[in-house]
């Protein structure tokens, strides 16, 4: 009987124990991406004024940075250190191993804290920043304020040891159809890599804009760079430039900005991936160069109005290889890494077929339609990219007609691009509409910016880059884009981008197995707090009513209101007042219409508090969104 008894009591301070040590996690580690192991242990280090900073002339430059974000914070002035120093109390150590730990590869780290000391550890540089940028994540979220904050600075104790699944975590951002500012740019990068992103793809030209000083070209940002302006919400059919009418709208980088962003991305270990979107998407190039298009007409730069015009370049041209090669050897000088993106998507072909020097130039080189055409453009430009040092990757349009040798796949309509090119021994990066588009409604189309389709913040985390059919080898990674169309400034720039951007650098970091939809919220939630902390503007979408439609058994309508986030309180009315949590409260089945009601108004609370926006949505509407 004691021993049964004892047994028992073992158990239940087991199970109490197990509790408890899970509350201290969800109390204490919010930390996005979630790293691949976490251990807590008893105790915090506390920063304070005596606080040290060890270093190595290796780790020199994160130390530098780590410094830096925590003076401006503190006001406490640390310090760095050489490694050599006797004394290791009160520190922040950052060391390289000197025998590689092969688990961690070239971004891994390990973090240990201690109430004496902290030690981040990897065995690259590049390790030793993703680790200091989850040490930021183990500070209260005031270590983002703007400003001194004086509050308790401290860290909990842990060991972490941490790795990315992918080495492609990239976000894409267009500044051709809205012009950016240097400043915004770097702020970009900055966000990305908090969150472990080192990818930044760099949508520099479209038929809107050309936003890159090319030398010896100068009329791509005299003429392409700048547009008549025009505002709101009806991209696509905004009137087409007037005669007569000034071109105000635009901007561009010169070299030395880009000099600039290129090193401060380096810094943070984010390589950069410029595009020059060609041989489509081309009309600021075009009405810069008309001799370029098969028409050889003079064109203005589109200013978000229907395309009817000539925005492809002319295969057969002499003149538009001689300017391309120019182009790109400029760009391959400007950015260090490996890849250039050529765009290669969307091509209107009809130009080409009716073109007499591309017509001839197919019978020439035996190409039986224009896709083939595209492939030999393709071709022949990935040529100039590897001569100038560099590798070619396209959207996956550049798989028609025949894919380019050594071409790297960016698959955005769907998967299957990106599979085929697998399949082929190709590398891709998935970036499918689906689940990387980040210009797409993230909530309901009644209370969001204009945009096109829907993307919900749950849809993002569920989406998985390799797919069953191919060998994961060829998948470098993945990718959120932020077309800007419909994005005309910075902060709506950031609220598109987050807090879907978080979803995505938990999928392309962390371990497949250890993705918690409800685990990710809890830590998306405190990420919050950082972001408010220093500025950045998110989306609370996830936490606005889903509202759709259904029928009976006899037909009738009736209105199904869900929650992307579980555990919310959702209220209602239909007869045209503002409900709040004192109304009728939906209880998870379809509720019968009103006669005579021509709108259901819904609103989300948690607590006793509203967190959602409320929806204004008319029956009609709602009869448009029957779910089978």
């Amino acid at each position: 009987m004691k021993k049964i008894l004892f047994l028992f009591i073992f158990y239940i301070i087991s199970i109490s124990t197990c509790f408890a040590k899970n509350n201290l996690v969800d109390s204490l580690i919010h930390i996005v991406p979630e790293p691949v192991f976490v251990q807590i242990n008893h105790g915090y280090f506390h920063l304070n004024r005596a606080t040290r900073i060890i270093s190595t002339k290796q780790t020199a430059d994160v130390a530098a940075m780590m410094k830096g974000m925590l003076n401006e914070l503190t006001g406490f002035h640390f310090t760095v250190e050489n490694e050599n120093t006797k004394k290791s109390e009160n520190s922040i150590i950052l060391k390289l191993n000197t025998t590689p730990n092969k688990e961690l590869g070239d971004e891994g780290y390990t973090l240990e804290v201690s109430p004496h000391r902290v030690l981040v550890a990897a065995n690259e540089p590049n390790g030793l920043f993703y680790g200091m940028q989850t040490l930021m994540q183990l500070l209260p979220p005031d270590i983002e304020s703007k400003t001194v904050v004086k509050v308790k600075w401290e860290i909990p104790c842990v060991h972490i040891l941490d790795y990315p699944r992918f080495g492609w975590r990239g976000l894409m951002l267009d500044v051709s159809r809205h012009f950016f500012s240097k400043e915004f740019v770097k702020l970009y990068i900055d966000e990305m890599a908090k969150y472990k992103f080192n990818v930044f793809h760099w949508h520099l030209t479209d038929d809107q804009g050309w936003r890159i000083e090319i030398k010896k070209l100068p009329k791509l940002t005299e003429v392409g760079a700048w547009r008549v302006p025009r505002t709101g919400s009806s991209w696509w059919q905004f009137a087409p430039p007037m005669t007569g009418e000034e071109v105000t709208y635009g901007g561009y980088y010169t070299q030395e900005d880009i000099k600039e962003i290129v090193k401060y991305a380096q810094q943070r270990f984010v390589t950069i991936v410029p595009e020059i979107d060609v041989p489509a998407h081309s009309l600021a190039l075009i009405a810069s160069y008309p001799n370029l298009s098969c028409t050889k007409l003079q064109y203005s730069v589109n200013p978000g109005s229907t395309i009817d015009s000539d925005n492809v370049l002319c295969i057969a041209n002499d003149s538009t290889w001689l300017i391309l090669d120019e182009i790109f050897t400029q760009i391959a000088a400007m950015f260090p890494g490996k890849y250039i993106h050529v765009g290669g998507d969307e091509a209107n072909k009809v130009f080409w077929a009716k073109d007499p020097k591309d017509i001839a130039l197919m019978e020439r080189e035996h190409l039986k339609n224009t896709d083939e055409l595209q492939s030999y453009f393709e071709k022949k430009l990935e040529k100039i990219i590897i001569s100038k040092g560099k590798k070619m990757i396209g959207w996956d349009e550049i798989l028609e007609g025949g894919l380019a040798p050594e071409a790297t796949v960016m698959s955005w309509r769907g998967m299957e691009g990106g599979i085929k090119a697998a399949k082929m021994g190709h590398h891709v990066v998935m970036t499918p509409t689906k689940y990387g588009y980040l210009d797409l409604y993230q909530g309901d189309p009644i209370v969001e910016p204009i945009a096109y389709s829907t993307l919900m913040l749950s849809e993002c985390y569920k989406f998985e880059p390799i797919p069953d059919s191919v060998d994961a080898k060829f998948i470098l990674g993945g990718q959120g884009n932020l077309w800007t169309e419909s994005v005309p400034n910075y902060r709506h720039a950031e609220y598109m981008t987050w807090p879907r951007g978080l979803a995505l650098s938990e999928v392309f970091w962390t371990p497949k197995n250890k993705r918690n939809w409800p685990d990710f919220i809890k830590r998306m939630e405190w990420q919050f707090k950082y972001m408010d902390a220093s500025h950045v503007k998110y989306a609370t979408s996830a936490y606005d009513p889903i509202i759709s439609g259904v029928k009976d058994s006899t037909s009738n309508l009736k209105v199904k209101v869900t929650t992307e986030i579980s555990g919310l309180d959702i209220y209602y009315t239909f007869d045209g007042t503002n409900p709040d949590n004192f109304y009728s409260k939906y209880e998870m089945k379809p509720l019968d219409i009103p006669k005579g009601a021509s709108e259901i108004r819904v609103i989300t609370y948690r607590d006793g508090k509203p967190v959602g926006h409320q929806i204004n949505c008319p029956l009609s509407i709602v009869a448009k969104r029957i779910q089978d």
